[in-house]
């Protein structure tokens, strides 16, 4: 019988993909330059509280109309981002480490295209601070989170347990249900992609998304 996998092995193998250590990075600058302007205000407070609330549902779109991207061709031009690429064989070989994290030359566009809408947005530059630590928080949790479902350690509390079945349902039973990935029974629910798994036929497509289309 194996040794169930601990979080501390699971952490050093989370701590060897670049994608953490990217956002860990903007996360440091992010609060340090915030700590360091002061001026906190009562909308340092409701950044934080409003993207919780709002996350699932971004992270369900995202999910929906990004990361399961159809491939399209526009006057003989395939549209097809990498992050849909790498989501197409992250559903094909989802135990693959490195397809589990966001791709980090995505991430080389990511967080500074973030970084300058928080700061034209935003009426106040601290504002706009207070909301990429906060969203380099969420980052973080995301990929952690995302890892530790596709790794071999086992749920231990009924609110992980949720969210791993919830994912894993998304991967093994039907990949048109089951888009949030660090919450279960929230935004899916009130977006109609909460059934129950009995209802729901096993897709002959979860690890090939589109089927031969991708291939575009």
């Amino acid at each position: 019988m194996s040794t169930p996998l601990k979080l501390t092995d699971a952490a050093r193998t989370f701590r060897k993909s670049p994608t953490p250590w990217m956002i860990a990075a903007m996360l440091v600058a992010a609060t340090a330059s915030r700590i360091a302007l002061g001026n906190w205000q009562i909308t340092d407070a409701l950044v934080p509280l409003v993207m919780i609330v709002v996350f699932p549902f971004v992270e369900w779109t995202i999910h929906v109309f990004i990361l399961h991207w159809k491939p399209r061709k526009v006057a003989g031009i395939t549209i097809d981002s990498r992050l849909a690429r790498s989501h197409r064989e992250h559903h094909a070989s989802p135990r693959t480490v490195p397809l589990i994290f966001i791709p980090w030359q995505t991430l080389l566009i990511v967080i500074p295209v973030l970084a300058a809408i928080a700061l034209l947005v935003f009426p106040r530059i601290e504002l706009a601070l207070t909301f990429l630590t906060c969203i380099s928080v969420i980052g973080l949790i995301y990929e952690w989170t995302h890892f530790l479902i596709h790794s071999d350690y086992k749920p231990k509390t009924d609110l992980y347990k949720s969210v791993w079945r919830n994912h894993r349902n998304h991967h093994f039973k039907n990949e048109h249900y089951w888009f949030t990935v660090t919450t279960a029974g929230t935004a899916d629910r009130m977006l109609g992609t909460y059934p129950d798994p009995k209802s729901v036929e096993t897709s002959p497509t979860a690890k090939n998304l589109h089927g031969a289309t991708s291939n575009l």
